[in-house]
């Protein structure tokens, strides 16, 4: 079989750029007895993306990791590399924490949760640092082409359900201290008394307003996350297949390669902003939603 026949029979059976971009968003999702199932309604907790969950609790683990072994290797000499850069991470944070929050009780505790939200989503989204193909095709290697387990995603903070979870995590945080600062009868007060007073008549609208704030905080915090990273890994996807349309040394298979080389490396450089840019915005948000929880109106 010559050159031209073989890049013309792997050309037909290549996936078109539809087929592609799909197979490439589809998680692989599987049922409570571990079998794998497909979403069909926009709501379902009946099945679980496994892929999403493995890689958030594999990435937590190792930023928890991480910090352990910074805290266990701390020198009270003059720190190395490593050391220093933790320290700075721990400070910096704290310091963020402190200028907002100004209860030292609760900044025990915020302050932590502010660094381990922050290390973790950076830790999730720089798997889209990872070439878009790679673990996907080596896990669809090792399980076979055709099986329905055969699907990867490997940044959890580009799936919607990872995005939310997290957002109603800060929540359920946000409404403890809620109760913990102002207690169950003044938080519950506060619920229909702000913001347009205490007056009976108008508790059920001051109540309202209310779900309709904490709503939209936790479903902005969440879209927030997920859109910029969902829209950076889809351009990482358009320019890989931009490296699939090469076909030979012609001048515009060339001129394609060129292209993919230069926008990936472009993309790339600038993802790396975005990816610490999103952590940072996610873990200030929380940090406000805890201050704001301290605020008593």
């Amino acid at each position: 079989m010559s050159t031209e026949q073989a890049v013309a029979q792997a050309a037909a059976h290549a996936p078109t750029a539809g087929e592609y971009i799909k197979h490439h968003l589809q998680h692989m999702q599987l049922n409570f007895a571990l079998e794998p199932v497909k979403q069909t309604k926009m709501v379902d907790f009946s099945l679980f993306n496994a892929d999403s969950l493995f890689f958030s609790v594999t990435l937590g683990a190792l930023a928890c990791l991480i910090m352990w072994a910074a805290a266990r290797r701390a020198t009270a000499g003059v720190p190395g590399r490593f050391q220093a850069m933790v320290e700075f991470l721990v400070e910096f944070v704290d310091g963020q924490a402190r200028g907002l929050i100004h209860n030292e009780k609760s900044l025990k505790a915020a302050s932590p949760i502010a660094l381990t939200v922050f290390m973790w989503i950076f830790f999730m989204n720089a798997m889209d640092m990872l070439p878009v193909d790679l673990l996907p095709w080596m896990w669809e290697g090792a399980v076979g082409q055709h099986s329905p387990y055969a699907y990867m995603r490997i940044v959890p903070t580009a799936d919607l359900s990872a995005a939310f979870g997290m957002a109603l995590g800060v929540l359920l945080v946000c409404v403890y201290y809620n109760i913990k600062m102002k207690g169950l009868g003044g938080w519950g007060h506060e619920l229909i008394s702000a913001p347009f007073g205490a007056h009976l008549a108008i508790a059920p609208i001051n109540l309202g307003m209310q779900i309709i704030e904490f709503s939209s905080k936790t479903i902005s915090h969440g879209m927030r996350l997920f859109g910029n990273m969902f829209a950076g890994e889809l351009v990482f996807m358009l320019i890989a297949m931009l490296g699939g349309a090469w076909k030979g040394f012609a001048g515009l298979y060339i001129g394609l390669g060129v292209a993919h080389i230069a926008a990936g490396s472009i993309w790339a450089i600038f993802h790396i902003l975005v990816i610490t840019l999103q952590a940072f915005i996610f873990m200030m948000l929380t940090l406000i939603y805890i201050s704001q929880a301290h605020t008593k109106h």
